[in-house]
């Protein structure tokens, strides 16, 4: 603070849930109060950081952190926006609606009157040359998203395979975010695209074919502004008390656990698609 520099926090570990919890407890502690733009007059500054997450097994179980402020049913309707472009239909900035989804960025990218499939391009690539620096994806639009008052948070993703001692091709991705909420979205954001990671990964292996199984290996996640904002430390406290009352086992999930209700999260799609309700 002295000499005016945002914090930088560097976490790792083996899961999900043990990568994001440790990166709010370490943002609690060590970061710097700054107001946002979302402020009210009452609200107490945000505690901000630059933050770098490594999570070594991504598909680690657990793999759900049970203080992540949604249901489960959330979580999958999340991850299918993010793969599968459930809501795409939902972009309407001309309506005052949504201007962007992530599924859309990645996967049709608006380019005057077309559009470019930009994971489809990095399968290509990555299928090629598994070794290429190319395979990256971005989400700003220059020309939309700067005017908007909710741009995209995530900026880009990168690629890269690295055979392991097996022979194995392990895909390993980064992501760059400019701005995260880092209790109320980040542990979503991880969990949806960690999913785009194994679902990348599958892409690799059915069109080479001649390679061993590719394996989703270690997610770098990297965010700008990392934050917990200050219109809502009450509640986070209550995080805290969870994190220092439970134990790690009572603090998580497993995705088998999980996996009824993400069953109904895809009837709830499903029931969208037809009108009912």
């Amino acid at each position: 603070m002295e000499k005016g520099n945002v914090p930088l926090i560097m976490v790792s570990g083996c899961t999900l849930p043990e990568v994001w919890e440790n990166s709010l407890l370490e943002l609690w502690h060590r970061g710097v109060s700054i107001k946002t733009e979302y402020d009210r007059a009452e609200d107490p500054p945000s505690r901000d950081c630059t933050m770098v997450m490594a999570v070594e097994e991504p598909f680690a179980e657990p793999r759900i952190h049970r203080a992540f402020p949604a249901g489960l049913e959330d979580l999958e309707i999340y991850r299918q926006e993010v793969i599968k472009g459930v809501h795409d239909s939902w972009i309407a900035p001309e309506e005052g609606k949504w201007t962007y989804t992530y599924h859309q960025r990645l996967f049709c990218y608006p380019s005057g009157e077309e559009t470019i499939d930009q994971m489809n391009y990095i399968v290509e690539k990555l299928s090629q040359a598994d070794y290429t620096r190319r395979a990256q994806a971005i989400t700003w639009n220059p020309k939309l998203d700067p005017p908007t008052s909710d741009p995209p948070c995530l900026q880009r993703i990168w690629f890269r395979v690295l055979k392991n001692q097996k022979g194995e091709p392990v895909l390993n991705m980064n992501t760059h975010w400019r701005s995260r909420d880092a209790y109320k979205a980040a542990f979503m954001n991880m969990f949806a695209f960690t999913e785009l990671q194994k679902y990348i990964a599958e892409k690799i292996s059915q069109l080479r074919s001649d390679w061993p199984r590719v394996i989703p290996g270690r997610y770098i996640d990297i965010s700008d502004s990392y934050h917990i904002y200050g219109s809502y430390f009450e509640e986070f406290k209550g995080f805290l008390d969870t994190v220092e009352n439970r134990s790690f086992q009572q603090r998580t999930w497993s995705t088998q656990f999980a996996q009824p209700f993400f069953q109904e999260a895809r009837e709830r799609l499903k029931n969208e698609g037809t009108g009912s309700r």
